[in-house]
């Protein structure tokens, strides 16, 4: 690992310490010290696989191990990314937290697989400020701790390379004005003032964190074109580039050949303080490209097509990689796009290994001659560089799952989640469809004799006519295609066709282009196809994620007033990957994921009730009927202007502007004292609960008695249901809490603006306007406090509880946890008071996040559920915790009913059972500085 800090080293000894020993919680302090005399630093400098260290033969001056000769046979059978795990192991043997026994276990994976935990320490981790606030404040408050316990504050630094990027702040309160961009970011400023001096106070104390500014781009994107090293040199000593991320988006960096993925907010301070991650020995399923790609499928397309082929291969909690002759005729921008919707499908990660098309790609993004070399030798000497031309035969996988290239065909995806895909060409039938089905996770359920409602609207002297299907939000996201020019470009040169055929987009749609970097904007503007764009309306609106997350300037009252009237299906067309139902607007049903052409052809269109094929998109000059094979653009089209346009150029202006970073970013004052100065009127930045009741020792596991259920809930509860996102409601418990504090709505701001106060953030969780709570029959962010019989907001019925002294539990149904915004998925329950949830199944991160927090996750046994059991959620549930609780352990639940029945306490290993008996990930590092 990366480490160059004392504490780091401290920290490895002591989790050893807690793991092996607890008894000798009190020596912690005694450790922190030792680490200081460099005693721990020889210890951990023993590494067994030493006499594996060699030079590399064409630089002789840069050393790494050679895991290939060390592995033998065996290694050359392995997937590319079990090497890197291996190699990782290898390296970061010492004995305490990696062992020689972990590294032979990754070895022999073909037989270990899913059947042994190994560790794996990252080389480096990336934070977006929504999710990276919350870690930073606990390092602030650490040091404090530190401080408090004699120790010396400034020893509490991040043990390996912590990038921070400011990228989830932006809202698009401008679009359609001449200086859209320059007035977003103004306000960007100005409503996140505390948090931006928060941060640069962090990148001035704390060693080893860089900050990466506003108006630079998002935090996967700068992951992929500026802060990835494919291979790491520290001090002429190689290895593989390796990250996890606080963004569910940061698997887009497998694309390029390095080993990365999302975790949450927990596990990355976890990771950030030097200890490695734990992870089953995963499956590492192989997914074979063959044929060729048609000439109208975009990456977006090939995206939806192999989600849908690893959804049905079932791939939850498993590697994938690609091989086969089709994997050469992926750019690098196609896999990276590919790879960034792994977390849809419920992998881990989706790994292209690198190959003659990566170098390619790293010399465009300005690798100098002399880094390519180094790292095409040192790949090639592990034997990580995959080569089409090689005799050498594929790695082994634990099964194999063939898609044709040839087969895929332009799609869209909605119009609830980003798994159902809908042909293009089937578009019109398909939503006539939805309209007729029952309410559920694609019907809406519209009367026969409704489904032609027109409503007619008067909007900026004109007069519309809104019907199911219009759409009023298009907005053109490149977060999963930043490093994609064709798809981009794509949409550039039909609108710039558009524009010249006569054809318009109506006002009131609610039109952005949000460009993940500055690069885009530069390829964009330099093919000359940015002015057409802005002229159908897509102006850029600044650089960050917006739409996605909800950060959606409303919609014109009018259009509000007239979909709301006629009860209208309408819809948001978007080429990012969330389509959760009421993420855009609370009154936009219908949202449909495609790629960026398609998305200003749907503009143009105003509605999604179209058959392509056969209706036109509008009428142009002189009368004449215009359809979208008329202005679409042609695969010579856009490789000529990629060829022409698109040059390494725009990747070193890039670095040059995040390397110098930004006038109002530089002008920003922030405080270098060594401990953060709390301001007690802050309604951004506040020192966490977490540790309000920290002991030094952790207390056994406490009975859960008489617990009420806070909320029953259905299947596919994701962490968006869960987690506050978006925009806080007026009439929310977290609005109430800001207005009791003297700010107006104008200055509520967004919850992951707010993250870094945990007050705003447990108001805002259970708040989302689509939560169905069985309880009460309808969505909404409501539940039912039972002493009293009140209907109450979630967060209001959750302090009554906790006033009276009452746990809570939460009862839900299958694949509990799903999607992203995951850390204050867990934390926000814990606050609530929840104890444990009791679900039918979990994603498998959420699962963990339950455990990270100090939440027990319990499951249903097979073929048990509420209904089977006759559960009402009325009832009062105790559960007893055994002082020696083992994996997987079958415990007895006992209701006020008298029923009692049994269910499977949900920890995979013995280290989680550690983690829930110190309450959590938060305590348990927090514990080593007492």
């Amino acid at each position: 690992m990366s480490c160059s800090l004392d504490v780091g080293l401290a920290v490895n000894a002591l989790c050893f310490l807690l793991y092996e020993k607890p008894c000798l919680l009190s020596a912690l302090v005694r450790c922190l010290i030792l680490c200081v005399d460099g005693r721990l630093r020889q210890q951990r400098s023993r590494s067994p696989y030493q006499p594996a260290i060699e030079a590399l033969e064409s630089h002789p001056e840069k050393k790494f191990y050679n895991v290939s000769k060390l592995g033998g046979a065996k290694y050359d059978t392995l997937p590319y990314s079990i090497r890197v795990l291996f190699e990782s192991s290898v390296r970061n043997c010492d004995g305490f937290l990696v062992k020689e026994t972990d590294a032979m276990n990754i070895l022999d994976w073909k037989t270990k697989q899913n059947h042994v935990e190994v560790p794996f320490c990252p080389a480096r981790v990336v934070l977006q400020d929504f999710t990276g606030i919350p870690a930073m404040v606990d390092f602030a408050a650490m040091r404090e701790a530190v401080r408090n316990a004699g120790g010396d504050p400034g020893k509490v630094n991040p043990a390996c390379p912590t990038d921070l990027t400011v990228d989830h702040s932006l809202q698009i309160d401008f679009s359609k004005w001449p200086e859209t961009v320059l007035k977003n970011q103004e306000m960007e400023f100005g409503r996140n003032r505390e948090r931006l001096q928060f941060f640069k106070w962090s990148s001035k104390v704390f060693e080893n964190v860089s900050i990466i500014p506003p108006e630079t781009g998002t935090a996967h994107q700068v992951n992929l074109e500026y802060l990835s090293r494919v291979v790491f040199d520290v001090k002429d000593f190689l290895h593989p580039d390796s990250v996890v991320g606080t963004d569910s988006h940061t698997t887009m960096v497998n694309g390029l050949g390095i080993l990365g993925w999302g975790v949450g907010g927990i596990e990355t301070e976890a990771v950030m303080l030097g200890m490695p991650l734990t992870l089953p020995l995963p499956e590492v399923v192989g997914c074979e490209l063959t044929g060729t790609v048609s000439p109208f499928a975009t990456s977006i397309d090939i995206v939806l097509s192999i989600t849908k082929h690893l959804r049905q291969a079932d791939v939850a909690g498993k590697f994938v990689e690609f091989f086969g002759s089709g994997v050469s005729q992926l750019s690098v921008a196609d896999r990276t796009t590919i790879a960034n919707m792994c977390p849809e499908y419920g992998a881990i990660l989706s790994f292209f290994p690198v190959d003659n098309v990566t170098l390619k790609h790293l010399k465009h993004a300005g690798f100098d001659k002399a880094k390519l070399e180094v790292t095409e030798a040192y790949l090639k000497a592990v034997k990580l560089f995959r080569n089409d031309e090689s005799s050498s035969r594929e790695p082994e996988y634990s099964q194999v799952v063939q898609v044709s290239l040839s087969s895929i065909i332009p799609y869209v995806s909605g119009p609830k989640r980003s798994q159902d895909r809908v042909a293009v060409n089937n578009m019109k039938s398909d939503f006539q469809a939805c309209l007729n089905e029952k309410s559920g996770v694609k019907g809406f359920q519209i009367a026969a004799e409704k489904q032609n409602d027109i409503v007619p609207v008067q909007y900026e002297g004109n007069e519309y006519k809104l019907s199911h299907g219009c759409v009023v939000i298009a907005a053109v996201i490149s977060c999963t295609n930043n490093c994609n020019p064709s798809v981009m470009l794509a949409a550039g040169l039909l609108a710039k066709k558009a524009v010249e055929a006569g054809l318009v987009v109506k006002p009131y749609i609610r039109t952005s282009l949000s460009p993940g970097s500055g690069m885009v904007t530069h390829y964009l503007s330099s093919s000359g196809v940015l002015p057409y764009l802005s002229k159908l309306g897509f102006e850029v609106v600044g650089y960050g994620c917006s739409t996605c997350v909800g950060n959606t300037a409303p919609l014109p009252e009018a259009i509000r007033n007239a979909i709301k009237q006629g009860d209208l299906i309408a819809c948001g067309v978007l080429s990012g990957t969330k389509n959760f139902e009421g993420r855009l607007c609370d009154c936009v049903r219908a949202n449909y994921l495609a790629s960026p052409p398609l998305v200003v052809a749907y503009a143009i269109a105003g509605t999604v009730h179209i058959d392509f094929d056969t209706e036109p998109l509008g009428t142009g000059f002189n009368g004449k009927s215009i359809y979208l094979r008329d202005i679409w653009p042609t695969r010579q089209e856009l490789h000529t202007v990629e060829e022409e346009r698109v040059i390494s150029s725009m990747f070193k202006e890039l670095k040059e502007k995040m390397e110098k970073g930004n006038k109002r970013w530089n002008l920003l004052e922030a405080p270098e004292s060594t401990l953060f100065p709390w301001d007690l009127k802050s309604t951004y930045i506040r020192c966490p609960s977490f540790f309000d009741k920290l002991a030094k020792e952790a207390a056994p596991p406490r009975a859960v008695e008489n617990a009420h259920v806070l909320l029953f809930l259905g299947d596919s509860v994701t962490t968006d249901h869960i987690s506050p996102a978006g925009s806080i409601a007026r009439s929310s418990a977290a609005a109430k809490y800001l207005t009791s504090k003297g700010l107006t709505p104008r200055e509520f701001n967004s919850y992951g603006a707010r993250r870094g106060n945990d007050a705003v953030m447990t108001r805002g969780t259970f708040a989302n306007i689509k939560l169905l709570n069985k309880f009460i029959g309808k969505p909404a962010p409501k539940t039912i406090h039972f002493p009293s019989g009140q209907t109450l907001d979630v967060f209001e019925a959750a302090e009554l509880y906790q006033k009276e002294g009452i746990p809570v539990i939460i009862l839900a149904g299958k694949k509990y946890g799903l999607g992203s915004s995951r850390d204050w998925a867990a934390k926000g329950p814990f606050l609530l008071g929840v104890k444990a949830v009791l679900a039918e199944s979990y994603e498998k991160v959420h699962r963990s996040q339950l455990i990270g927090i100090g939440i027990a996750p319990l499951q249903f046994r097979p073929g048990e559920n509420p209904s089977t059991l006759g559960l009402t959620g009325r009832e009062q549930f105790s559960i007893l915790f055994p002082p020696d609780l083992l994996p997987r352990m079958t415990l007895d639940i006992k209701t006020s009913t008298g029923k009692v029945f049994s269910v499977i306490a949900l920890f995979e290993n013995n280290m989680e059972i550690t983690l829930y008996k110190n309450g959590g990930s938060l305590n348990f590092v927090a514990r080593r500085f007492l």
